[in-house]
């Protein structure tokens, strides 16, 4: 398998199969929204569609970055979501990076949606397909965001067999022939050594504790955090479902996808 790994500026063309990763936090809280009953996720174009969307579903609970506001109901944070009860709602989503990342790849044949929580489960779908090659966005800090970068690599490691050997890229800041700003492997040869799947997954987990997001919600920088944000966004194949984001009656709507 071939994995390209864009920032969101980078994305350009439409690819065959995306996996749009944001760790922090925004398919992470899609994740716990799911596992809180949530039937769907609606990733919306801007905050003022996410209201526009609730006012035409009273149903509907909007959730956005930062702090609290009116309109909104949700604040994008798993600590403070996780205890939610969502059974049947339509969650209305905007944030900063995740959802643009989503709906810059809206038009892809299959759009996949993840953070370290859906990992493994990510992994078995792109392994169950086959796909030659994936293109992996990496949403945060214009490509740069460690957790993101890490995840998306890791992601892709377990795509080409949980006991084998993958090629992984260095990152956005390493460009190869084809177009400006793509990386594909094999930049860094990274062969699976024995021990489970989290001491395989150890040093992905590492760099995305150290990484500048986790530094500003473990500090309060960012509004709108829970002081476990942090933990629960590194918490490993929490969740036995991948997410999938397709059109619908032209909203990109996420649901659960279970791999075979």
């Amino acid at each position: 398998m071939d994995a390209h790994f864009l920032p969101i500026s980078r994305v350009r063309q439409v690819p065959s199969v995306a996996v749009v990763v944001d760790v922090m936090r925004a398919y992470t809280v899609a994740a716990w929204a799911f596992a809180r009953g949530a039937e769907k996720i609606v990733l919306a174009e801007s905050t003022a569609d996410a209201l526009a969307l609730t006012g035409r579903h009273p149903g509907w609970v909007a959730l956005k970055d930062g702090p609290p506001a009116p309109g909104f109901d949700l604040v994008n944070s798993p600590g403070l979501l996780r205890s939610a009860d969502l059974s049947g709602r339509t969650v209305v989503q905007k944030t900063t990076a995740g959802t643009v990342g989503a709906l810059a790849v809206k038009h892809a044949p299959l759009v996949l949606c993840a953070g370290f929580v859906v990992a493994e489960a990510t992994a078995r779908v792109l392994r169950a397909g086959g796909y030659e090659e994936v293109t992996f966005v990496v949403t945060g800090e214009d490509g740069r965001a460690d957790e993101d970068l890490a995840c998306a690599e890791y992601i892709a490691h377990r795509a080409t067999g949980p006991d084998t050997t993958a090629a992984t890229a260095t990152g956005p800041a390493t460009e190869t022939a084809g177009a400006p700003g793509a990386t594909t492997g094999p930049a860094t040869d990274t062969t699976t050594a024995p021990g489970s799947t989290a001491d395989r997954a150890a040093p992905y987990l590492r760099r995305a504790a150290a990484s500048r997001a986790a530094v500003e919600l473990a500090t309060g920088i960012r509004e709108g955090a829970h002081a476990d944000d942090v933990a629960l966004c590194l918490e490993l194949d929490r969740f036995p479902f991948a997410m999938a984001a397709t059109l619908e009656d032209g909203l990109m709507v996420l649901r659960p996808h279970t791999p075979h």
